[in-house]
């Protein structure tokens, strides 16, 4: 069976045809202006929900029958038509019919079409209000943790330079000048952090919505002898939610896995910067390959970072996704608003523009090439091992601040001899700064030595690197989510 012909009506007399539209509309005498439909139709943005509109609608179904309010035969007549809908979209024998006003008519319509009279029982005790915030978390539910596989995926790449960089020497930066050495791979277990965060944000958003809203209605619950936790069970939910009208208007999920997208967003976006920045001639820390990169319609010798650059100026289409959802809601009154139905472009752009960016950004640094003598050769000159003379001083007893001073003297001396570096100073010249000072600072101020001397949890030496290397490889083994 191919696309629904929306211009017939079956031998059963159901809803077929312009009844498509007619569906929901019992009290009016004509149909909507065709202009009408077209504004308000939303299911080319919903129908990537039909599979979760119908496990739905299944558990809802069973649920109906188990409790009498229809027959045992009418529900498993019902079940039966549900799941050949779900087989035949899975196996493209029937198109999505983009007449349907929604997800949820197309279904019913279908149905009802499939199984005659006892089809119209599906939506009994049911509103497409708890019915749309039902669909919403069961392809939240569905869909996020492929999410977080993706960042799983990037965190095993970056993880895997880093393990192969940990004595990679490469300047760290505060206010985009030189502060102190540190290693690729400590910088690239920066990033690997970052996107942890935010594996661990959906996974606490994915928390919040473990409770089934069906079964409350248009906003007000039912008279019928409806068991909500019945249908929750059956979905897999820990629970119902517990006030009707919370129900049908709560789009916090929507914000808030918005927000996390958002967040993802930033990251990459950051981390791009930092591409594109490295992969300038100034830089040239990183090498991103041919596959990744793009020439110039007129200089021909470019070779520029197009997709690190699209991947940060997409961002503002997700803030902007973010933005939209929290000005359509701040003015909703309790309960249910017609506003709502413009929730899920928003939630469903950012999260495909999110999936994409992951995918593109694993590719690009994952095929790229680092120029390890430029990395180490950013940690010369610029004086970054200044914070490192100060601590040589506090070890051999120097107050603090004093020793700030005295480095900042040593940084000084420097400059005015026309030196770049503070081991460029004779030791004649770092005494006049402080008789504590003795030949031994040489060996311990040089950039490996002052990466590998920072040991305390989460900097930069070998040691500690390591350990960051091992945690991250835990929690990706740990946290990598089935896709069955």
């Amino acid at each position: 069976m191919g696309k629904l012909d929306v211009n017939k009506t079956s031998g059963h007399g159901t809803l077929t045809g312009d009844n498509h539209k007619a569906l929901w509309s019992g009290r009016f005498a004509e149909g909507p202006d065709a202009a009408a439909v077209e504004f308000e139709t939303s299911i080319h943005v919903d129908e990537r929900m039909a599979f979760d509109d119908i496990q739905g609608s299944i558990a809802h179904a069973q649920m109906l029958g188990e409790e009498g309010i229809i027959s045992s035969a009418e529900s498993d007549k019902i079940v039966k038509g549900l799941n050949s809908i779900l087989k035949d979209i899975k196996s493209g024998k029937l198109e999505i019919d983009y007449s349907a006003e929604d997800i949820h008519s197309f279904v019913e319509a279908t149905l009802t079409d499939r199984i005659g009279e006892a089809g119209k029982k599906l939506h009994t005790g049911r509103s497409r209000n708890d019915q749309i915030a039902l669909d919403e978390r069961l392809y939240l539910r569905r869909v996020v943790p492929l999410l977080q596989n993706e960042l799983v995926t990037l965190i095993e790449v970056l993880t895997q330079i880093a393990a192969k960089n940990q004595k990679t020497l490469l300047t760290g930066y505060t206010h985009m000048q030189h502060a102190q050495p540190g290693t690729l791979a400590q910088h690239l277990l920066a990033w690997a952090n970052m996107l942890k965060r935010d594996w661990e944000r959906l996974e606490d958003s994915l928390k919040r919505i473990e409770k089934s809203p069906l079964g409350s209605g248009a906003l007000q619950g039912s008279t019928l002898p409806l068991n909500r936790e019945s249908v929750a069970e059956k979905l897999g939910f820990k629970g119902v939610t517990e006030n009707s009208l919370d129900s049908v208007s709560d789009r916090d999920y929507c914000l808030e896995f918005t927000f996390d997208f958002s967040m993802i967003q930033q990251h990459l976006s950051r981390m791009c910067e930092e591409v594109v920045l490295w992969s300038t001639t100034e830089f040239a820390f990183i090498n991103l390959s041919e596959k990744w990169s793009t020439g110039s319609s007129i200089m021909p010798q470019k070779k520029n970072p197009d997709f690190a650059e699209l991947i940060r100026g997409r961002t503002g289409k997700v803030y902007g996704d973010l933005f939209n959802l929290m000005t359509m809601m701040k003015g909703l009154p309790l309960a249910y608003d017609r506003d709502l139905q413009e929730d899920k472009e928003p939630l469903f752009d950012a999260l495909d523009t999110v999936e994409a960016n992951l995918k593109v950004f694993t590719a690009m640094i994952s095929s790229a090439e680092w120029n390890t003598e430029k990395l180490a050769a950013s940690c010369e000159g610029g004086f970054a091992n200044a914070t490192d003379v100060a601590e040589y001083l506090v070890k051999k007893g120097m107050p603090f601040r004093t020793a700030h001073g005295v480095a900042a003297k040593t940084v000084r001396l420097a400059i005015e001899a026309g030196l770049s570096s503070i081991e460029e100073l004779s030791m004649e010249e770092l005494q006049s700064c402080s008789d504590l000072i003795d030949e031994d600072i040489y060996e311990l101020i040089t950039p490996q030595a002052c990466v590998e001397n920072r040991r305390t949890t989460g900097a930069p030496s070998s040691k500690t690197t390591s350990v960051q290397i091992k945690q991250m490889v835990k929690f990706c083994e740990k946290n990598r989510k089935s896709e069955e």
